[in-house]
């Protein structure tokens, strides 16, 4: 039967998209370490797709479960009295729902951009190109590479010019395709910084690099064929994709990653096989000593982590990382009550290793690193309605606001 299930998700043509009709979201509170080994059983299950890890007791885990295997779980479940309740009935229902929502009433102008839909990848080169032609002095885009599939990986740097050596703030998302609620993000940022001359100041001294898709070819599939996938589109023998971001040469497949390429958690057949992840770490390399500040957008789980996701040990300049996690926090706080946990990798969610957030640290030479996992919007988890994405992108704004002031008063006034 799982075999079955596997044909099904890895032969899916994009004439057919791929149906969710009957799966269910459980979300499931471990209380005891043998609750949470008996859920974290289940992880390299295809039937399964945890949204959430096992990270801490008490702490409730969101898995995704197919109708062919809701009855053995909840038997498992309630043998073991395991605390569960149905998050979603139908994820289909919700996506379809977005889906006709999302029916595109009005098409976004080439070269314009939206907050009140989710835009394609096509639209938002189409956007960062134009803000390059027509804010020339102060924006240009950069292809850094090329996707598996071919697609145009492009960053848009921003800068008033003047010296070459200075300080850059360096903003990816969309690396896990399925979280469509980063690229907004990303795409707010951008648009403040451009467009609203009231944060003219925000790229005098410093410099913005911002990449809004560093998966296309994944992004593009979950429009296109299979909503909720999470991993690149480089085919191996019998399971498309890795999951780029256990795919960086730092502590790479040491925990929190699967060598099975049927795995969500795929950490690729090498370290760095995947050209997305090669185009960061050029990018890196070739701005050696210049990139200050590192944040990677993800959903969801309101969570602001840095280093370290392998080990419990913190880094060295914990206290640092911790006090601007938390202004950051407060800053995001002040837009609607959002509160974020914020701590280490490790500490706050669950081990990982081959991260972009550790590599950027370790091996970039990026003091500041940071992942920050996003809200989901009531019970979406990683479909969120399109609007909640004006509330989720104006309270971090706020909080970008605050790392841009921290990374002034380091580098630059000091």
């Amino acid at each position: 039967m799982l075999t079955l299930c596997l044909l099904a998700l890895i032969s899916f043509s994009a004439a057919e998209k791929f149906s969710y009709n009957g799966y269910k979201v459980y979300e499931v509170t471990p209380k005891t370490l043998a609750e949470a080994d008996l859920l974290v059983n289940f992880e390299d299950d295809l039937n399964f797709d945890f949204w959430s890890e096992v990270r801490t007791l008490d702490t409730a885990v969101d898995v995704m479960v197919a109708p062919i295997a809701q009855e053995s779980f909840e038997d498992a479940l309630k043998s073991e009295n395991i605390e569960y309740a149905t998050l979603i009935e139908d994820v289909d229902e919700k996506i379809q729902e977005e889906d006709l929502r999302q029916g595109r009433s009005a098409t976004v102008e080439t070269g314009e951009v939206t907050f009140t839909e989710y835009m394609r990848h096509n639209e938002i080169l189409a956007y960062i190109d134009q803000l390059a032609q027509d804010y020339s002095n102060i924006a240009t885009t950069e292809v850094i590479g090329k996707s598996f599939e071919g697609r145009d990986l492009t960053v848009i740097r921003i800068s008033n010019g003047g010296a070459d050596n200075k300080s850059i703030i360096f903003i990816e998302a969309a690396i896990h395709a399925r979280e469509w609620i980063a690229p907004p993000v990303a795409l707010y940022i951008i648009n403040q910084l451009v467009e609203n001359p009231s944060y003219a100041n925000m790229y005098e001294d410093i410099e913005w690099v911002i990449f809004p898709v560093v998966n296309p070819d994944g992004y593009e599939y979950t429009h296109t064929d299979v909503r909720l996938w999470r991993k690149t589109r480089t085919p191996a023998t019998i399971c498309y994709g890795v999951d780029a971001n256990r795919n960086f040469d730092f502590q790479w497949m040491v925990t929190g990653a699967s060598n099975w390429q049927c795995s969500e958690t795929y950490a690729g057949r090498s370290a760095f096989s995947e050209v997305e992840t090669q185009a960061v770490r050029n990018f890196f390399d070739s701005h050696r000593g210049r990139i200050k500040l590192f944040i990677d957008l993800h959903s969801y789980g309101n969570l602001l982590m840095y280093p370290w996701g392998y080990t419990s040990d913190p880094p060295e300049d914990v206290e640092e990382l911790q006090s601007l996690g938390d202004k950051v926090n407060d800053a995001i706080h002040t837009v609607r009550g959002t509160n974020y946990t914020v701590g280490t990798a490790r500490s706050i969610l669950y081990a990982t290793s081959g991260g972009s957030r550790d590599y950027a640290k370790a091996f970039g030479g990026i003091d500041l690193s940071y992942t920050i996992e996003l809200p989901a919007g009531g019970d979406a988890g990683f479909n969120p309605d399109a609007s909640e994405i004006v509330p989720v992108v104006t309270e971090i704004w706020e909080g970008i606001k605050v790392f841009y002031e921290h990374v002034l008063e380091k580098y630059v006034n000091n």
